[in-house]
């Protein structure tokens, strides 16, 4: 859905400034097609409407806003001036067929979900595949499927994560530099199985966008960051035996 916004409204100086998908279903593994529509070309404001179907069923629908890019105004404004952790050299460099790493505090940076099974903040570092196969992805499309993994960082905790997100809004102030990026846990809010989550999307020279998203309790199918782990080494061995785009 990012990949259709950017394909069809990013020109004449417009960004993405806000991507908000609202996920009807679980999306399954069939080829997607994906329809939009512009509502609205002004001079300095652009949306759109996005939907996404697998087998002719909608399993997705979102909107999009585009601002022009202009200067910055005068003055000074306050912002949060925490550096984001960044995985270090020679832990990156120890992980080249591995797609991400998870962190939490106390914790540093490693491959296996299981070690940060915990109640500390959570983040993730991504190493991003295609979104389409055979296509050279944008920063905005890589942005876009780490900012869907909001629900993770903020809803994991020391039994799993026991939520699943209903729907995932990113904004952004610019797009991101390459195509590792990380998502940082900003906040978790829950109440009778409902939950609100924020997270932070931030580069090497910072952070970028931020992240919301709420969610159910799910319970019955909790996962645990062992499960993932299985997955995540399955995915890694099958990626690997497949040729990459450069």
């Amino acid at each position: 859905m990012a990949r259709e916004v950017e394909a069809r409204y990013c020109s004449e100086g417009f960004a993405p400034a806000r991507l908000t998908i609202d996920l009807h279903r679980a999306v399954p593994a069939v080829p997607l097609t994906v329809a939009s529509e512009l509502v609205r070309d002004g001079n300095r404001v652009r949306s759109a409407t996005i939907v996404a179907r697998a087998d002719g069923e909608i399993v997705a629908r979102g909107s999009a806003l585009l601002l022009k890019r202009s200067t910055q105004p005068p003055g000074e404004v306050w912002r949060h001036d925490r550096a984001r952790p960044v995985p270090p050299p020679n832990v990156l460099a120890t992980i080249d067929e591995v797609m991400h790493l998870f962190g939490s505090d106390g914790q540093g940076w490693s491959a296996n979900m299981t070690e940060h099974q915990n109640d500390t903040r959570k983040r993730k570092w991504v190493r991003n595949i295609p979104v389409v196969a055979g296509e050279e992805s944008s920063p905005f499309c890589y942005a876009a499927m780490t900012g869907e993994q909001t629900s993770l960082v903020t809803n994991w905790g020391t039994e799993g994560i026991g939520f699943i997100n209903t729907d995932v809004s990113i904004t952004f102030s610019r797009m991101p530099v390459g195509g590792e990026m990380g998502i940082e846990a900003e906040s978790h809010l829950s109440d009778d199985g409902i939950a609100a989550g924020a997270a932070v999307l931030y580069d090497e020279q910072g952070a970028f966008g931020i992240c919301t998203t709420t969610a159910l309790a799910n319970e019955r199918r909790q996962i645990r960051g062992d499960v993932i782990d299985e997955l995540s080494e399955s995915f890694v061995a099958e990626a690997v035996r497949q040729p990459q785009v450069r």
